[in-house]
């Protein structure tokens, strides 16, 4: 496996499928995913740098504490703002041997939209952006997964806000697996990053003197408790 740092050069700008990885790699999503190309606290994360994974195949749920999934855009070119929504769950179905047939769903709450200013927070919540007392969730469903190097991958997925689905690219990094043997718990990192359109989503208000093309990273990392062996 690729070491840490040179895995932090990453592409970060949040799917999966019909791939061969080798056993060094992975792309998945997650939605998805990653955080820290670094280890625990203390260092008691154990790595793992020879031919397969340390971290068992199994059901993952995205760490709260170390999970981010935010979005960029253009406004009217004199800023790049970046927002983020607070709360979102992701499953990772995780196959060791086989990490091209691992899935990734995510649930977002999209009455979470956080862009540190309360009333853009609430007009982002209104129904010319989010409508998010009709569409409190958004949801991505990974599809396919395609190998683009040892350590990256492009994952598509089905992308749903307001009600309207659409396919979306990811482009994935994986970034690391290994045991924390001080938490006991498999993890594994992931960064991943999109674009996409707000007009194909029925939320390009003010297009295009706001973009109507965001960017969206993701960064999580999928943790397992070894007592779910």
């Amino acid at each position: 496996m690729l070491g840490c740092e040179a895995i932090k050069l990453v592409i970060i700008n949040l799917g999966i499928r019909s791939m061969n990885f080798t056993k060094q790699a992975l792309s998945v999503a997650a939605i998805l995913a990653i955080v820290a190309c670094g280890e625990s606290a203390n260092g008691q994360t154990e790595g793992n740098d020879d031919a397969g994974f340390t971290a068992i195949s199994g059901t993952y749920t995205a760490e709260a504490k170390h999970r981010y999934i935010t979005f960029s855009y253009s406004h009217g070119g004199y800023s790049n703002p970046w927002l983020r929504w607070r709360e979102w769950d992701a499953d990772l179905n995780w196959n060791a041997d086989d990490p091209a047939s691992s899935s990734v769903n995510v649930t977002i709450d999209a009455t979470s939209i956080d862009t540190g200013v309360d009333v853009f927070d609430g007009h982002l919540k209104g129904e010319r952006f989010f409508d998010v007392e009709n569409h409190p969730q958004i949801t991505f469903v990974s599809t396919s997964l395609e190998q683009t190097s040892d350590n990256t991958g492009k994952m598509i997925g089905d992308l749903t806000i307001k009600g309207i689905t659409k396919p979306v690219e990811l482009d994935v990094v994986f970034r690391k697996d290994g045991f924390d043997t001080r938490k006991s718990l498999y993890k594994l990192g992931f960064s991943a990053s999109a674009n996409v359109l707000r007009s194909d989503f029925d939320v390009d208000f003010l297009a295009p003197s706001v973009s109507d093309e965001v960017v969206i990273t993701i960064e999580a990392e999928f943790i397992l408790p070894a007592e779910e062996e």
